[in-house]
């Protein structure tokens, strides 16, 4: 019985390691194409929907005056738009202390119908934004306290 080669033994080695290396990049293309998010606007929603039940993130203005709780207390729906077009949301949970009418918002979740249904929400802030600690403080107060935290 005769043994292999250590030349043929180093090609066997580096094919299998091809093949591996191949094998773990399928799986995770895989993985990442069924478990990716699309994001969507407003008029992009509204214009091509994706499938009924496709995991997806609606980005867009929070509409004044169109958030309203349930009486359960913990769901509400609002409206969510882009200047062009507008999309009924549906959240059940508790919202983040900067969600509130005007701002920007990210809901992830999917499509139930003509409703988004949001599992998570994701408040945007202005690039004004000031922490409610800081917010009465004068510039030169802010600047003291911003020092003191270096």
């Amino acid at each position: 019985m005769s043994a292999i080669k250590p030349k043929h033994q180093r090609l066997v080695l580096l094919v299998v390691a091809l093949a591996v290396l191949i094998g773990a990049g399928l799986l995770a293309a895989y993985a990442l194409s069924t478990q990716a998010s699309y994001f969507y606007v407003p008029s992009d929603l509204v214009a091509k929907p994706p499938e009924q039940g496709r995991a997806v993130r609606l980005g867009g203005m929070v509409e004044r005056g169109s958030i309203k709780t349930m009486p359960d207390g913990v769901t509400i729906n609002f409206m969510v738009g882009d200047g062009k077009a507008r999309v009924p949301v549906r959240f059940r949970g508790i919202t983040p202390e900067l969600f509130v009418e005007g701002s920007g918002v990210v809901a992830e979740g999917r499509m139930e119908g003509p409703t988004f249904v949001a599992d998570n929400l994701l408040a945007k802030h202005d690039e004004k934004y000031v922490p409610r600690e800081m917010k009465d403080m004068s510039k030169a107060q802010a600047k003291a306290v911003i020092a003191e935290t270096k």
